[in-house]
């Protein structure tokens, strides 16, 4: 066992009386300290000099529906994506404000997570706890969170359903509870499942296993989120006033009239500017996903300033766009601005939290965590200055729940788009449709929005 040289790398008495001499010769510290002791720390380093345009105004700018609200869920990739689908039913019918239900499609990809993750414990059925894989796929077990491929298999295969048909719960809106209990059975299945491996069982007693397994799941869904409407009439009044009513439809049969096969418009990019993924290349990452006969997650790799060109283009022709980015840093949420310039972390602290995009990556100093929708651009010389975004937090921080994202911002830490794929190139296209480099489960370009 490799071991760390104690008598090179211990702080020891000299080293710690150096730090304390260093801190103490330094003036601003007594400033900071103080400040902190009563103050949140992106309040004391916040800097105006630099700040960007908070004021609403961009030079290309979409007019969406009221915002939603996840609540105390990590389900924002869901919320986005039918925010996307959910313009185009608006559009269509003439509505002012409207809802697909968040909540039926969330159900219905925790029960298709919890299959695929049993499969995969199945899969790796000889390895050992603590192989990397298999460790992997326990640690972080069924959650709330996910990608625009995964969205797109559960919309596929289960439809949608407006949200008056199938409302939230305070489980749907509060998961914390129903995941720790599915991920309890889950990783209890691993166990019995390895145990009966050990003891010579035949496959199918784990089959059967794994059944009674997705029974008890199945059972603490629908006692927590309510049993998944099959058949309901679509009623609403449009903005003129004007009652309508529906009747006869099943959930694929609503997803089929108003978006089916323009869901297959949709491909993800992404920005990895690492040197394990060069651009121009296709790729997947190994067990990830939820509805196991469904579509790989799919990536194209591409700059930055690509993705960018192609993002406004999309918005220039009146259509949003769903992405993904790591909001843990820098963000105003009061107020609803992203913006690293606002923030001077190094003249308090001689650091900053940001640094190399690649690195950060490679590090684990950031990666996607949250999917929103962008609505708007400012352009400046057909240079975009900020960004509008549509959040899925309420109506109560920002401009009624829409945020402003800098463009130095959203360079640094925006991970991934979905956008058309009228927009890309032939070249670009085939890259895409090539057959994808598999990535492990850990990669970074597999974390998942919540």
């Amino acid at each position: 066992m490799k071991k760390i040289d104690v008598n090179a790398q211990a702080l020891n008495g000299e080293e710690f009386t150096e730090l304390i001499r260093d801190y103490a010769s330094k003036p601003q510290n007594v400033i900071l300290r103080h400040a902190l002791s009563k103050t949140d720390i992106l309040t004391t380093v916040s800097d105006s000099k630099n700040r960007v345009e908070v004021q609403p105004n961009f030079s290309i700018e979409i007019k969406t529906l009221p915002v939603a609200n996840q609540k105390a869920s990590g389900r924002c990739w869901i919320f986005a994506g039918l925010n996307v689908l959910r313009e185009v039913i608006a559009k269509e019918c003439n509505l002012s404000k409207f809802e697909l239900s968040q909540n039926f499609v969330a159900f219905y990809d925790k029960l298709e997570k919890a299959n695929y993750l049993l499969a995969s414990i199945i899969d790796l059925i000889d390895s050992e706890p603590d192989d990397r894989v298999l460790m992997h796929l326990l640690v972080n077990g069924v959650g709330d969170g996910g990608q625009w491929d995964m969205f797109r298999n559960l919309v596929v295969k289960y439809g949608v359903v407006p949200q008056s048909v199938y409302e939230e719960t305070y489980q749907s809106s509060n998961t914390r509870y129903s995941d720790q209990l599915l991920n309890s059975y889950i990783r209890q299945f691993a166990y019995e499942a390895q145990k009966l491996t050990h003891e010579g069982k035949d496959k199918k007693e784990i089959d059967i296993l794994k059944e009674e397994v997705l029974g008890k799941i199945y059972a603490l869904l629908t006692n927590s989120f309510g049993v998944p409407p099959t058949k309901f009439d679509f009623e609403y009044t449009d903005k003129d006033g004007k009652f309508h009513v529906e009747n006869g439809y099943t959930p694929v049969s609503f997803f089929n009239k108003y978006i089916g096969e323009k869901i297959e418009d949709y491909v993800s990019l992404i920005n990895s500017p690492t040197k394990d993924k060069p651009f121009m290349r296709s790729y997947t990452i190994d067990y990830l996903g939820n509805v196991i006969e469904g579509k790989l997650v799919t990536h194209l790799n591409l700059p930055m300033e690509r993705i960018k060109e192609i993002i406004i283009n999309q918005l220039k022709d009146g259509n949003i766009v769903w992405f993904g980015s790591d909001v843990a840093a820098y963000g105003d949420r009061t107020n609803g601005v992203w913006d690293d310039l606002s923030y001077d972390f190094m003249s308090a602290f001689g650091f900053d939290i940001k640094f190399d995009k690649a690195a950060m990556l490679d590090y684990h100093a950031s990666a996607m965590n949250h999917a929103m929708v962008i609505t708007g651009v400012n352009l400046k010389n057909e240079t975009a200055t900020k960004w509008k975004i549509e959040n899925s937090w309420g109506d109560t921080t920002g401009e009624k729940g829409y945020y402003i994202m800098s463009s130095s911002w959203f360079d640094s830490y925006v991970y991934q788009a979905v956008v058309m794929k009228k927009y890309l190139t032939e070249e670009e296209l085939a890259a895409y449709n090539s057959k994808p480099v598999v990535l492990n489960p850990w990669d970074p370009m597999g974390t998942l929005a919540d």
